[in-house]
C-alpha cells in the first residue's frame, strides 16, 4: 500500500498546492575517526539528494584525533554539514543528540565504516513512503580488505554466524524484526521514545524491539544498498561479540524476553560445555580419591562416563557444523578462506556466548555494573592494524 506522505498547503488565494517534501536529515555518530571521516562525508555529500534536499548532522564523542578540526572544516565549507558535541561518548547519547538537532522530517543514520550506493538516500526515503513502516533499512552486508577481513565478512553472511538473521540476507525484502542502520520518520521517535542510552551495544536492537512490541513495523529492502566493513582481525571480532552478547543481556531483562530464540543459543551453548568439562574434571577427581576398583558404581564413573560421551558428542556436532558451514562458505565466496572459516565461526560465537554468561553473571547475578572492557571501542586502531587505515 502506498503511503502519501505529502500534504496540501493553501494558499492566500485559497488554491490547494503540495506541501514542500520532507528534508532529510542524516545523523551520523563518531569519536576518533580521523583516518575516516573526510571520505565518509564526502561520500554521503555526494549521494543523489532526495526531493527537499538533505543535512548532515554529526554528533562527535570530544575526538582528540583531529577528527574535530576535519569536522569544523567541512562544516565551514558546506553548510549542509553540521557538528554537534556528544560528551557521554555513547553511540545511543550521540544519536539521541543528533535527532534533537535534526531539522528533518525523515532520519536517515549513516556511518563512517560503510560504504553506500549513490542512490541510498532516496532509496530510503522511497521505501519509507511506500511500504509504510516504521523503521527501513537495506541488508546488513560486510566486505574487509585483509585475508582476515575478507574471512569475517564472509562468514558475516552465514545462516551458521547469523543465527537465520533475515537482516544478513542479501535478497530479502520484507519485515524484520531488526534493521541495519536505519531510517525513520521523526515522529516515531516521539511515540516509542529513543535510543536507550544505558545500553553500550545493541541500541538499535532494543528500539525496533520497542518499536515491534508497540505494534510498529521493520522493513528490509535490496533496494537500499550499503557495504558495511567489518573488523579486520580474529581478536577484533572476538571483543566486538564479545560486547554483542554482554549487553544482549540487558535488552533481554528490560523486555523481560528475548525477541528471538538465536539471541540465547551461543550463551546455552557455551555454558553447556563449560559445565560438560567441569562435570569431566570432578570425575576425574573423584576417580583419583575413590578408584572404582575400590568402590564398585563408585561416583566417578556415574559422573565421568555420561559426561565425558556428552562433551564429545557436543564437540564432535559443532566441529562437524563448523566444518561443513565453512565448506559451504567458501564455496559461496572464495575457497582461499577455507582455512580460516573455522576460526572466525568459533570468533562469532564463543565471543557471543561468552559475552553473555558474563552479562549475566554481572547484570542479574551479581547485579554489578558493566566492567570497563564491556564499555570501550573494539574497532581496531590505525596504531593496533595498518589495514584499518584508508
Amino acid at each position: 500500500m502506498l503511503v502519501e506522505e505529502r500534504k496540501l498547503d493553501r494558499t492566500v488565494n485559497g488554491e490547494c498546492k503540495p506541501a514542500p517534501a520532507p528534508l532529510v536529515s542524516v545523523i551520523l555518530i563518531c569519536r576518533c575517526e580521523a583516518l575516516h571521516i573526510r571520505a565518509a562525508l564526502a561520500s554521503i555529500l555526494a549521494q543523489e539528494s532526495p526531493e527537499g534536499g538533505f543535512e548532515i548532522v554529526v554528533a562527535d564523542g570530544l575526538s582528540d584525533d583531529g577528527t574535530r578540526e576535519a569536522l569544523a572544516e567541512i562544516a565551514g565549507a558546506d553548510p549542509r554539514v553540521r557538528m554537534i558535541d556528544n560528551p557521554a561518548q555513547l553511540t545511543a547519547a550521540g544519536l539521541n543528540a543528533a535527532i534533537r538537532a535534526a531539522a528533518g522530517q525523515i532520519l536517515v543514520r549513516m556511518d563512517a565504516h560503510t560504504r553506500y550506493a549513490p542512490d541510498y538516500l532516496r532509496q530510503c526515503v522511497s521505501v519509507l513512503r511506500s511500504t509504510g513502516a516504521d523503521n527501513v533499512g537495506g541488508p546488513w552486508i560486510a566486505q574487509a580488505g585483509n585475508y582476515a577481513g575478507e574471512a569475517i565478512a564472509a562468514a558475516f553472511q552465514s545462516r551458521f554466524a547469523a543465527g537465520g538473521a533475515r537482516s544478513h540476507l542479501p535478497h530479502y525484502e520484507g519485515e524484520v524484526d531488526t534493521v541495519y542502520l536505519g531510517c525513520w520518520r521523526k515522529e516515531v521517535f516521539q511515540r516509542f521514545g529513543g535510543f536507550d542510552e544505558a545500553l553500550v551495544r545493541n541500541q538499535d536492537d532494543e528500539h525496533n524491539l520497542r518499536i515491534i512490541r508497540g505494534g510498529g513495523r521493520i522493513w528490509q529492502s535490496p533496494k537500499i544498498r550499503s557495504c558495511y566493513h567489518s573488523r579486520t582481525s580474529l581478536k577484533g571480532l572476538f571483543r566486538q561479540y564479545l560486547q554483542y552478547g554482554y549487553w544482549k543481556v540487558q535488552v533481554i531483562r528490560k523486555h523481560g524476553k528475548p525477541a528471538s530464540l538465536r539471541h540465547l543459543v551461543p550463551g546455552v551453548f557455551v555454558l553447556t560445555l563449560l559445565l560438560l568439562v567441569l562435570a569431566c574434571g570432578l570425575g576425574v577427581a573423584a576417580s583419583s580419591l575413590w578408584p572404582a576398583t575400590t568402590v564398585p558404581g563408585s561416583v566417578s564413573s556415574r559422573l565421568l562416563t555420561p559426561a565425558l560421551a556428552g562433551l564429545v558428542t557436543l564437540v564432535s556436532l559443532y566441529t562437524l557444523a563448523l566444518l561443513l558451514a565453512s565448506l559451504q562458505t567458501a564455496w559461496r565466496t572464495k575457497w582461499k578462506l577455507l582455512p580460516a572459516l573455522p576460526f572466525v565461526f568459533c570468533g562469532y560465537h564463543f565471543g557471543y556466548g561468552i559475552g553473555f554468561l558474563k552479562g549475566v553473571l554481572d547484570f542479574a547475578i551479581l547485579k554489578r555494573n558493566a566492567s570497563g572492557s564491556m564499555i570501550g571501542l573494539t574497532r581496531e586502531s590505525a596504531v593496533e592494524n595498518p589495514s584499518a587505515r584508508g
